[in-house]
């Protein structure tokens, strides 16, 4: 035990299961819940949808809302979520002085302007003039300013004047994973005392869903919990609209203000093999390895995204640690992106903190475990690129 241990203090979730940490322990306990899915709107395709919301409840001011893309309002919420959780949100010396890193993505795109220069394109040859024109017109300097990425940890400076120094990380899974490795190294190096750390996904947006089909890697026709999706038609992968915030201190930090921690993470590794030509099972095995995880570790809470060779190879490295149980929470969120990360770290830590392990999420594929939760592995492997893990452990 040291001052400088990484403790987890706050948690702020939002998904197709509710939002806060106790509303998805509840509903992740359910083994008889049956998964919030729309498999309408975007078909062939499906989401896990995002419930309502009352964005005044956190971003209280109308103005900041309306200037905010949906992804922006919710990682703001969650981000508010985890500050009220960690008893932060009114202490304004605290949140001044609070670091953050945000994994982010580049934003939305406005899909009506985009569909009209499609459509006035195709009556034309003079199309660079059209372009021009548009510019000076329906893509307006503002819209692009609301597609930077760092443009939510900015809204969250000031929504929630948290004003400390600020990094944004790009890079899908990878970025969340790099967002949480590197908050985590600046607490044990005693660079920083507590940072909120996490990020945001919007699945609700009809070109999020055209960057993963492009790739070939969603899933198509009726849902199937994420162990199950291969052989089926499609790359796998369902998509979900979520954000997951933390707020990480040192144990010392901590103590002084009498917070008690829901757990602490022992260690973080991440890795970036070249699938092409490595053996990705293999990777992942190591990447565990690398965490030395001890004999009381007994849950993983997986990322798994349902891409069929990413999800097939992190299952077999997972499946080979004998004493391990598994727990896509992918199933029951869809897949988050920039968050996956920030959420499993989320729900391993609820779990350690409740010393109970989470029914499985698909009785198929993932085996049965009641007993009480020593530490747990949250990790995410890239749908197509970048790996992570994470060994969390009871703060005490």
């Amino acid at each position: 035990m040291s001052e400088r241990d990484v403790v987890i203090t706050g948690i702020g979730l939002v998904s197709c299961l509710g939002e806060g940490p106790e509303a998805h322990w509840r509903a992740l306990s359910d083994e008889a819940a049956a998964p919030a899915v729309d498999t309408e709107r975007f078909a062939p395709y499906c989401v896990h949808p995002l419930p309502a919301i009352d964005w005044n409840l956190q971003i209280p001011k109308r103005g900041d809302q309306r200037q905010m893309e949906t992804w922006q309002r919710l990682g703001t919420y969650a981000a508010g979520l985890a500050l009220d959780d960690a008893g932060l949100k009114t202490d304004e010396a605290l949140c001044a002085s609070m670091d953050m890193v945000v994994a982010a993505g580049g934003g939305e795109r406005d899909e009506a302007v985009d569909a009209q220069i499609l459509e006035a394109s195709a009556a034309r040859n003079d199309r660079e003039v059209l372009l021009n024109e548009k510019l000076t017109t329906d893509l307006r300097p503002t819209l692009f300013l609301a597609q930077l990425s760092n443009l939510l940890a900015g809204n969250i400076s000031i929504v929630h004047k948290v004003t400390g120094s600020s990094r944004t990380f790009m890079g899908e899974e990878g970025a969340g994973i790099a967002a949480v490795e590197t908050a985590v190294a600046r607490i044990r190096s005693g660079q920083s005392n507590h940072m909120l750390v996490g990020g945001a996904f919007n699945a609700e947006h009809a070109d999020m869903l055209l960057g993963y089909e492009l790739g070939g890697f969603l899933h198509r026709g009726a849902w199937k919990p994420v162990w199950q999706r291969a052989g089926a038609e499609g790359g796998g992968l369902v998509a979900g609209s979520g954000g997951a915030f933390l707020v990480l201190e040192s144990r010392g930090h901590a103590e002084a203000r009498g917070r008690k921690p829901y757990a602490k993470i022992e260690k973080v590794s991440s890795s970036r093999v070249r699938r092409s030509r490595e053996d990705l099972t293999a990777g992942i095995a190591d990447l565990l390895k690398r965490l030395d995880a001890p004999a009381d570790t007994t849950l993983a809470l997986s990322g798994a995204s349902g891409a069929h060779a990413a999800t097939a190879a992190e299952k077999a490295a997972i499946d080979a640690l004998s004493d391990v149980a598994l727990r896509g929470f992918g199933t029951r969120t869809g897949h988050l992106k920039e968050a996956q990360f920030p959420f499993a770290v989320a729900l391993a830590a609820l779990a350690v903190h409740n010393g109970a392990a989470y029914p499985a999420f698909d009785r198929a594929a993932e085996k049965p475990f009641s007993g009480a939760a020593g530490r747990a592995l949250a990790t995410t492997v890239g749908y197509h690129i970048f790996e992570g893990a994470a060994l969390i452990a009871p703060a005490d």
